[in-house]
């Protein structure tokens, strides 16, 4: 039987604070998880590729597991964890070499046992210690050989994935010899392996990297799980659920995305917590990392400074936008009134930007939504053609030309694209340095209508011509 090539998923379970996303960021080679001295970081399941040798794999980093959570957070970061150890091929569970065995771990133990997965017991922070003593303890609980590591130091996690890694190769091995005894035949029709490799050599479409930020608690992360259709990502009515930046890919219209739900952003002076200190820096990242931004407002609160910090922000990295108003279905006809005349006074500087009221939590809205995504991110992209650039130059100027400073007017000659995402086009002429601001807008309306620029900011530059007889002469 042909075997179809995957990647095993490796899910990393354990209690708060006991160095999962610090094994999760050392096996992927990346800082993609939050790590810090405190506990309950992690909340969303987060994923990320590893390899170790010639075995590449897929690692998911949980939250702190509270099997026994009755409500609220823990009961969400449980349903979470749970999720992820539902869906991988093999489980690591870690503890804490230094601070040992507890009740908690017995509990996570028990748990595992009755999901009948495979499961690595990996005792971390061993580091300094001798072998013997830190593992001794942690026989009783019941999983087979427990493995010495040190997330931070690096030390046995090699050894540890590669043991993990080895048995799925061993359980695929016994699979397929199964599979090819119960059915002798199934070799003919199996797809020829060239297909396979020419499929993996064929041109992957550009994914759409969407960042959906906002104030906390305005529906981020329920509109994420309103799009996937199950819930990925934790919705709690609570500001400030969302602490890291979680990535999710998603494909929907044929179109291929990448969803970054990101915690929600407070003032500056309101972020006193050093967990949400790393919150603002992993969400000003995604926004710089990202091809579309979607900001989130909230339709049954006012439109606050912070709601015009984040956007002025997406403006200043130059990256397309699209704003969704959520919460629309709860307000009556004045209160939708209101609204918009808040969003034309205080964003009045984001009229390129398509705007969507929308309702997370029942999908209305969603569709117009993601056309308005992939219409911004086109247009951020934009293939702007040296002739046609040039012919819209002309025409504007010929209908409204640039004020005179002094006694010379600004000439313009031509213009080209100098950039992409955001589009940059270079105006090239004499005298450019006096074109006022008023009359750069002017000329970036014009360039709008004529390329259908819409859902991205669109940068100006003006060239003066140099003159040879300025300098130089005696």
């Amino acid at each position: 039987m042909n075997s179809i090539s995957f990647k095993p998923v490796v899910a990393l379970v354990g209690r708060a604070n006991v160095g999962k996303s610090t094994l999760f960021n050392r096996i992927t080679r990346s800082r993609a998880a939050l790590v810090a001295d405190f506990s309950g970081l992690t909340r969303d399941r987060h994923y990320g590729e590893g390899r170790v040798g010639n075995h590449p794999f897929i690692a998911v980093d949980t939250g702190g597991f509270e099997p026994v959570a009755k409500d609220g957070i823990l009961l969400e970061m449980a349903r979470q964890t749970q999720q992820a150890i539902a869906e991988s091929d093999v489980v690591i569970f870690l503890v804490d070499a230094r601070a040992g065995v507890n009740a908690h771990d017995h509990e996570i133990a028990r748990l595992l046992r009755k999901t009948g997965q495979r499961v690595f017991l990996a005792v971390n922070k061993a580091e300094g210690m001798r072998y013997d003593a830190a593992i001794s303890e942690f026989h009783e609980l019941g999983l087979g050989q427990p493995h010495a590591i040190s997330a931070s130091h690096g030390d046995g996690v090699v050894e540890l994935i590669e043991t993990a890694l080895s048995f799925l190769d061993e359980t695929d091995h016994a699979d397929q010899a199964e599979g090819a005894a119960e059915d002798p035949e199934a070799e003919a029709f199996a797809p020829p392996e060239a297909d396979e490799t020419s499929a993996e050599k064929a041109p992957i479409e550009h994914r759409i990297k969407l960042a959906i930020v906002g104030r906390p608690n305005v529906g981020k992360s329920t509109l994420i799980n309103t799009l996937l259709g199950e819930e990925r990502v934790i919705a709690f009515d609570m500001p400030g659920t969302t602490r890291d930046a979680i990535e999710i890919d998603f494909e929907r219209g044929g179109q291929r995305y990448t969803l970054i739900d990101t915690a929600g952003l407070r003032r500056r002076g309101k972020v006193f917590e050093a967990i949400e200190k790393f919150s603002v820096i992993k969400t000003l990242q995604a926004i710089e990392a990202c091809n579309v931004v979607l900001l989130m407002l909230d339709a049954q609160t006012e439109i606050s400074d912070q709601d015009a910090h984040i956007a002025g922000f997406v403006l200043e990295t130059g990256r397309a936008l699209v704003v969704a108003i959520n919460k629309w279905d709860g307000l009556d006809g004045e209160q939708r009134e209101r609204i918009l005349r808040e969003f034309e006074r205080k964003l009045r500087f984001l009229s390129f930007a398509k705007m969507h009221t929308v309702s997370a939590l029942n999908g209305q809205g969603v569709n117009a939504l993601i056309k308005s995504v992939n219409a911004a991110h086109a247009a951020a992209f934009a293939k702007l053609s040296t002739p046609k650039l040039t012919r819209v130059l002309q025409a504007a100027v010929e209908q409204q030309p640039p004020p005179r400073k002094g006694i010379f007017r600004p000439k313009m000659r031509y213009a080209h694209q100098g950039g992409q995402n955001p589009p940059l086009i270079v105006i090239h002429g004499n005298a450019l340095d006096a074109v006022p601001d008023a009359y750069r807008r002017y000329l970036e309306s014009r360039f709008r209508a004529a390329f259908k620029l819409d859902g991205t900011p669109l940068r100006i530059e003006f060239k003066s011509s140099h003159n040879p007889y300025v300098q130089g002469t005696q």
